[in-house]
């Protein structure tokens, strides 16, 4: 009976584990190149804000970045790699404290290997 009830148990936990896992699927990225963003022509848009590129994977995105409390450091990011996760029109990653940030995906282009023989 109690191997019975062990059994039971495990079958349970395997079953709420498989659908507690979500879809979800981060993927390494590099940021490759920041640009700051050039701002409305009227002048009005006072945050700074970049272009960031970011290859993950064959494909290029180009995200908008806000950077939290007027923090620029990303000026000094390209080369770094980070998790990312893309969805439809946004890409989200988390800091090293934990936070989620989001950006609005600008544009997404496939890129070709650059290693080519010789």
């Amino acid at each position: 009976m109690l191997k019975t009830i062990c059994a039971i148990c495990i079958c349970m936990v395997a079953t709420f584990t498989a659908f507690g896992q979500g879809a979800s699927k981060y993927q390494v990225g590099t940021i490759t190149d920041v640009k700051i963003h050039q701002p409305a022509a009227d002048g009005s848009d006072e945050i700074v804000r970049y272009d960031v590129s970011i290859k993950v994977g064959a494909t290029a995105y180009q995200v908008l970045y806000a950077p939290p409390l007027g923090m620029n450091n990303v000026k000094y990011a390209a080369g770094r790699d980070l998790l990312v996760l893309i969805d439809k029109d946004t890409m989200t990653y988390n800091d090293l404290l934990g936070q989620s940030f989001t950006f609005p995906i600008v544009s997404r282009k496939p890129v070709s290997d650059a290693k080519q023989p010789k």
